[in-house]
């Protein structure tokens, strides 16, 4: 059996805040970003996390590849844990591990040309390449995402948002990477810029053989490119399944009032759809609600949840809730009045 490629145990991540008004002596209050989630993923495969702003989704893919700092374990392909190591040990894992940012243009540095992006994890991973050789594979990634190699010379804010990503997929994918994190990479974009950039993604994934981790909080975009889908709420894993079996059977009332918001092309299925509406705001992260942290928006929430912090159990499909399944019409009812 395949050994997964990366696999994340416990993983937190901490936050330690001060505010103006704190004496030296004040313990800084710690505001748990990601709390305690576990996943593995496997050679190829795609896994979405999904959730709400501040859900902790981009603080996890940060943590790991050490851009914040974080506890537990991140194994890679099944010997070296990334977390334990020092900065100089992860440099030589870096090339492996890439990342596509949210902000297209803001990722990518206005006073270097298109070529000189492009080319710059070359030059700092694969020492000793010869320049007329960075020029051809530069020109050839340029080409494969869609960007014409005319363009090398010219500077980021000469191009489109949906261009400056194409670019930041070429400059992550150069160094021919086994893991690719996408962190929300086309929610700056225009809905159709957005579609073209996906396909752009999952053609990729086919051709190179990538693993990739692909954090949105649109449940919509997540569906079409990923094999498995996890779900966070304030740093916590709800649910997660394959992608068929999370938007056919969602068991989570989290879940599936997320997937409830999803927009139906169809008019009349539109219509005929039930909503079902989260009560309130995310709550704080500096003071999560005891027991299961979704529980002050949740239309089945009993003394239990209060008490007791849910696991997240199943084999295959997960589920982190007391009472899973599919919400009954008169809880819908108590979630819309």
């Amino acid at each position: 059996m395949t050994a997964p490629l990366l696999e994340a145990q416990d993983l937190r991540v901490a936050f330690h805040l001060r505010r103006a008004s704190d004496m030296p002596w004040t313990k800084p209050t710690l505001l748990h970003a990601v709390n305690g989630v576990n996943f593995d993923l496997m050679p190829g495969e795609t896994l979405g996390i999904v959730g709400e702003s501040g859900s902790g989704k981009s603080t996890l893919a940060r943590a790991l590849i050490q851009m914040v700092p974080a506890t537990g374990k991140a194994i890679w392909q099944g010997k070296t844990d990334l977390l334990a190591l020092s900065s100089r040990e992860m440099l030589k894992y870096r090339a492996d591990i890439q990342m596509v940012f949210q902000d297209p243009l803001a990722s990518l540095n206005p006073r270097m040309t298109v070529g000189q992006i492009i080319a710059e994890p070359l030059k700092t991973h694969r020492k000793g390449i010869k320049p007329a050789e960075v020029k051809n594979r530069v020109k050839a990634m340029m080409d494969r995402v869609g960007l014409l190699p005319n363009q090398i010379n010219r500077y980021p804010h000469e191009f489109s948002g949906g261009q400056c990503q194409r670019i930041g997929i070429a400059r992550a994918l150069i160094v021919e990477p086994k893991l690719l994190i996408c962190d929300e990479p086309v929610s700056a974009l225009d809905v159709s810029i957005q579609a073209q950039v996906i396909n752009l993604l999952a053609e990729l994934q086919r051709d190179l053989g990538l693993a990739m981790i692909f954090i949105a909080h649109d449940l919509s975009v997540v569906k079409h490119i990923s094999d498995r889908v996890m779900v966070l709420y304030l740093g916590r894993t709800m649910e997660l399944a394959s992608s068929h079996d999370l938007y056919s059977a969602p068991q989570h009332p989290y879940t599936q009032a997320l997937l409830s918001a999803v927009p139906i092309p169809d008019p009349q299925a539109e219509r005929a759809k039930v909503v079902i509406p989260l009560a309130g705001d995310l709550p704080s992260p500096l003071k999560p609600p005891s027991g299961c942290v979704f529980r002050t928006r949740c239309p089945r929430a009993v003394e239990r949840c209060a008490a007791e912090v849910p696991v997240l159990e199943g084999n295959g499909h997960a589920v982190a809730c007391h009472f899973p399944g599919t919400l009954q019409l008169a809880e819908i009812e108590r979630a819309t009045a």
